[in-house]
């Protein structure tokens, strides 16, 4: 008899929970933003056939109810970006690249002394959905010194 792993067991208890996720109202979008199964992939892979680490993906799993109250209760978003992207798309049953603008935005919240930031992304013309979450920096207090360290990236694979 084999027995899942604490990670399997985290990675599929987060996804059934995310699954039954309903589309959220942000006000600092002005926007519904949904919860899509693509979003949910961007946790466990940073691009096809590319897993991120373990404990990034657990981290991931950990912030995504935190990560839907930052999208339904924050009302401006601190950070915004766009670019355009090839797409591989389906016309008159032929595979054809076509470009598209790609915006993100970034809603970041700072929530027992953690400062996570929530992507938000959207595609031409499509819906504004959930990207990813990370948990940008924090901060420990040892006497009078604060200590920050500081995680950078792009939004596209974040």
């Amino acid at each position: 008899m084999s027995h899942a792993s604490n990670y399997d067991t985290l990675r599929n208890d987060t996804q059934v929970w995310f699954q039954k996720l309903k589309p959220v109202y942000s006000e600092a979008l002005q926007q519904v933003v949904h919860f899509t199964s693509e979003s949910f992939q961007h946790i466990i892979y940073k691009r096809a056939r590319a897993e991120r680490d373990k404990a990034s993906q657990i981290m991931r799993f950990k912030l995504l109810p935190r990560a839907v109250s930052l999208v339904e209760l924050s009302t401006t978003f601190q950070e915004y970006e766009e670019e355009m992207k090839s797409f591989e798309i389906k016309k008159r049953k032929k595979r054809v690249q076509q470009s598209k603008k790609v915006q993100y935005w970034g809603i970041i919240a700072i929530i027992d002394g953690r400062k996570s930031k929530v992507i938000v992304r959207k595609i031409g013309g499509g819906n504004d959905h959930f990207w990813s979450v990370i948990l940008a920096w924090t901060t420990n207090n040892y006497r009078n010194l604060k200590l920050v360290s500081t995680m950078k990236g792009s939004p596209h694979e974040d």
